[in-house]
């Protein structure tokens, strides 16, 4: 059978420099390509596109990886802003809670990575601390420490032991969204990897960057995930001339 076809969220920045071009750009770091196509699985990006159209996008992959990214709009969990919370990236926000919506209502495996295990939260009705004091590493600095797996779940599963990550992040999952469970946690107990519970759908979130150590055994699930999800498809008829 063919690799699943895995579809990562991009985003827009507005002034992209190469070469002699300075232009609007849909981007998102090669890690995270690289990381599905390491796991066994073909990646397509996905531009943002109007939030209507997520479901037909969504139509044409096996599953889906929401990257990290900057903080996510509070108006989205109806907090109000933190002076620390970042500037909102609003086309961003709208088109990848749709692509999550869309997702989640197609029972399509999904991974949300850092900001987009956050907007998974989000989606779900959950909420956001939206500046972590204390937490392991300075905040918004690259940093590395332990996970806990939670046993019993898909995480744990995947990783069974304690882990060492790459973070990079200031906000975490306060309130959890309906369905979620936590799958993974830090030692200072902030919230580290959710997942949905229940066996239908493969649906997980981390909030560290598995693209920086090419850690693909999260990844690895997902994609095996999305291919028994393609597996049970339907081929469309082709007419006959």
């Amino acid at each position: 059978m063919p690799r699943p076809l895995i579809g990562i969220s991009t985003y827009v920045e507005e002034s992209t420099r190469y070469g002699v071009w300075d232009l609007p750009t849909s981007l998102v770091p090669s890690g995270y390509y690289e990381l599905v196509q390491a796991a066994g699985g073909a990646a397509v990006l996905l531009p943002p596109d109007e939030p209507g159209r997520a479901a037909e996008v969504l139509g044409r992959v096996d599953g889906l990886v929401v990257a990290g990214g900057p903080d996510l709009d509070p108006v989205h969990y109806g907090a109000a802003r933190d002076p620390r919370t970042g500037a909102p990236a609003t086309v961003r926000d709208w088109w990848e809670l749709a692509l999550l919506d869309a997702a989640l209502a197609a029972g399509l495996p999904l991974l949300g990575i850092c900001r987009g295990m956050q907007a998974l939260n989000v989606a779900l009705g959950g909420t956001l601390v939206q500046h972590i004091d204390g937490h392991v590493g300075a905040p918004g600095v690259m940093s590395r420490h332990p996970v806990r797996p939670v046993p019993g779940t898909r995480y744990a599963a995947a990783v069974p032991e304690e882990a060492q990550v790459p973070t990079y992040h200031h906000q975490a999952v306060d309130r959890l969204g309906r369905g979620l469970v936590v799958s993974a946690d830090a030692v200072d107990g902030t919230v580290e990897a959710i997942e949905l519970s229940g066996p239908e759908h493969w649906v997980m979130g981390v909030q560290w960057h598995p693209e920086r150590d090419r850690d693909t055994r999260v990844t690895a699930a997902l994609v095996e995930a999305a291919a028994a999800r393609a597996a049970l498809r339907t081929p469309d008829r082709v007419p006959v001339a």
